[in-house]
């Protein structure tokens, strides 16, 4: 099936059936369409005004009528004082309380319970989401299984991926992809799900067959407030319905707590630990016996409760190895033969921005580009840059304005401590001045290797590449797969990538 006929979307329903059992609607409304969006609503379409962090949806409900909604929801609770405005005759309004935690519900009904023909891996934690989901989704493709992909890089088969803005999107969106992709012929889904999805109740109306476990470090805290908020919000997934199985990476701390938490979920463990007995009793381990690198990737040796694996893989770093753990364990809970994912896994890529090389060979730098905006990223991506180095480790990076800033002086702690030479640049400064934010990452670095700062960040890129040759190495960190500067309000095109293309063009082979 064609993009186009996937996304014709469902025949006009009953506003009654999408409410039932918490609101009474006429059963003479029909509706086409669900949207949280007033500028997305197209005639028919139901509008769903949330009370959201800064702004009422009912602020949006004339807009989304002038675009044609036929019906429109509004979160009332006793505390509101939003007022309701007038609306176009024949248009239904009605209020829903605590409408937010049902938005999942209503699209679900609405689309068709897509989720419930879908098989859907949920892959959460701090680092390693976009990999293992990406990873999972090709090496399901490669099985033979139709595979498809949402989070961070976009939604669709791993082949054509349509980009989104979230790694986990608004639960309306959520519904539409899962309907869009089960129409494309998918069978399998492998999804990021993040704590602020899971805080938030975007996918509490997917069915949800695996949920997979990767670590916990510091992150989002300007949003969770603290480690034991941020945990408990990742914890929710593996209390899930009808959850099938659960794969848990327990070398991590909040893991180890996790896996011990009461479940009837079977469980798969993975783990570079040396003995079986320090395993949970009863579950299923993917064990890492040996790790080494050559120059296109990694070979890992693995002992499993499916027996022994050799595993080639073309990825950089030794945290990666964490990553290939999780998706075999994934993909052995699925029962698929050991073999035949060890081959999948081998024929699988890295995602864009995902510790991504460009040039090293002849005279030129190795560059990498990678995602590492949290301090333990950064710093797992610097040991693993290292061990591709022979000279100098040079490092280019910032921290997002309006996000996190205890996380500032930590990762340029790090980055004393790990990089031989270090610029310091701009990424995303939103609404604050960048020269506070270098101010507070340079703030952490102490006794501190070279230090250049410049905030054009095209520029900072050329300078490290300019300074660098052959044996050099050149890490590019904390935007990844981004194709944009956020710069104030405004969302300036921008991509790492590019530049360091361009730079290297010109280098002799």
């Amino acid at each position: 099936m064609s993009r186009a006929s996937a996304n014709a979307g469902p025949a006009a329903r009953p506003l009654a059936e999408l409410t039932a059992g918490f609101a009474a609607v006429p059963a003479d409304v029909l509706v086409s369409d669900v949207t949280l969006d007033s500028r997305t609503a197209r005639p028919g379409a139901l509008f769903l005004a949330c009370r959201g962090r800064t702004h009422h949806g009912l602020e949006f409900a004339l807009d989304a009528v002038s675009r044609g909604a036929r019906a429109v929801l509004y979160e009332r609770d006793a505390a509101d004082g939003e007022p309701v405005p007038e609306l176009a005759a024949g248009t239904f309004i009605a209020a829903v309380p605590s409408l937010s935690e049902r938005v999942g519900l209503i699209a679900d009904r609405f689309f068709g319970a897509p989720s419930e023909q879908l098989t859907i891996a949920a892959i959460t934690g701090t680092n390693g989401k976009t990999t293992c989901a990406w990873l999972l989704a090709q090496a399901l493709a490669m099985s033979g299984r139709p595979a498809a992909y949402i989070g961070t890089l976009g939604f669709g088969p791993p082949a054509r991926l349509t980009p989104t803005l979230h790694t986990t999107s608004d639960a309306v969106s959520i519904q539409r992809q899962l309907r869009e992709l089960r129409s494309l012929g998918a069978e399998c889904v492998s999804m990021e799900v993040s704590s602020h999805a899971l805080d938030q109740g975007r996918v509490d109306a997917v069915r949800f067959h695996t949920a997979a476990f990767t670590n916990l470090t510091r992150d989002h805290l300007d949003y969770h407030g603290t480690m034991e908020a941020y945990g408990a919000a990742k914890a929710r997934l593996f209390g899930w319905a009808r959850l099938a199985h659960r794969v848990i990476n327990v070398d991590d701390a909040f893991g180890a707590r996790l896996a011990g938490a009461p479940s009837s979920a079977p469980l798969t463990v993975t783990t570079r630990a040396a003995h079986a007995a320090a395993l949970p009793r009863g579950a299923q381990f993917v064990r890492a016996v040996r790790a080494t690198a050559d120059p296109v990737g990694l070979n890992i040796e693995v002992e499993s409760s499916w027996g022994a694996l050799s595993l080639p893989v073309r990825l950089v770093g030794e945290f990666n190895v964490d990553n290939v753990l999780t998706v075999l364990a994934v993909l052995l809970a699925w029962s698929i033969p050991p073999e035949e994912a060890a081959r999948a896994l081998a024929g699988s890529r890295a995602a864009s921005g995902r510790m991504e090389m460009f040039g090293g060979s002849g005279k030129s730098p190795l560059a990498i580009v990678d995602y590492a905006h949290t301090p333990d990223a950064l710093a797992n991506a610097l040991r693993a840059a290292r061990r591709h180095c022979r000279a100098t480790l040079r490092l280019v990076f910032g921290c997002g304005g309006d996000r996190d800033a205890g996380k500032r002086p930590l990762m340029g702690k790090i980055a004393a401590e790990l990089a031989d030479e270090i610029i310091v640049t701009d990424d995303n400064p939103r609404s604050e001045d960048p020269r506070r934010i270098v101010a507070d990452i340079v703030a952490g670095m102490g006794k501190r290797a070279p230090l250049v700062i410049e905030h054009d960040r095209a520029l900072a890129i050329h300078l490290a590449l300019a300074r660098s040759g052959e044996g050099d190495v050149v890490l590019i960190a904390g935007k990844g797969h981004e194709d944009y500067q956020i710069v104030g309000s405004e969302r300036r095109p921008f991509r790492d990538q590019a530049v360091v293309v361009a730079e290297l063009a010109g280098r002799p082979a």
